[in-house]
């Protein structure tokens, strides 16, 4: 079961495109996610005087809430954050989304790369809306409980 969802959780994790990022006892912050399961890490590109560079300039452990109805992927990731100076991998992530956040854009002096390497996850990862109400319904007639989708903790 846990290869399984692990696998659903990066495919699930490829379609997000906000997330909540907590780092640095700072409250979460909507981030955009880049996950690479190549890399077994979740990239974001941030500003230099954001309060989550400087979590991750010293290492802190970091949390990410999902609640995305595209994804289809509900719950927590316990991970660490750290700064990152590999250019090339900025340069691959790199994108109009990022672009539109800098002044001048990726030669912006403030760009900044971090590193999000997942820990351990506590997930929901659903089939989708229209299932959650078909499952619903079914089981009010049925009495049966609903199947609306696949739970579990993935340690990485």
């Amino acid at each position: 079961m846990t290869a399984t969802l692990t696998d659903k959780f990066w495919n699930n994790m490829s379609k997000i495109h906000v997330v909540l990022l907590g780092a640095g006892g700072s409250d979460p912050v909507p981030m955009s996610p880049l996950a690479r399961k190549e890399d077994n890490a979740i990239w974001f590109i941030t500003s230099a005087d954001h309060d989550t560079f400087t979590a991750a300039k010293t290492g802190e452990t970091a949390d990410i809430y999902l609640c995305d109805s595209v994804g289809h992927m509900y719950g927590t990731i316990k991970g660490r954050l750290s700064a990152s100076d590999d250019t090339d991998k900025l340069d691959e992530l790199w994108s109009p989304m990022a672009a539109a956040w800098f002044e001048n854009g990726r030669e912006d002096d403030s760009v900044r790369l971090m590193k999000y390497i997942p820990l351990e996850a506590e997930i929901w990862a659903t089939e989708g809306t229209a299932k959650y109400l078909f499952e619903t319904i079914k089981a009010n007639v049925t009495d049966d409980t609903p199947d609306t989708g696949e739970y579990g903790m993935i340690h990485f």
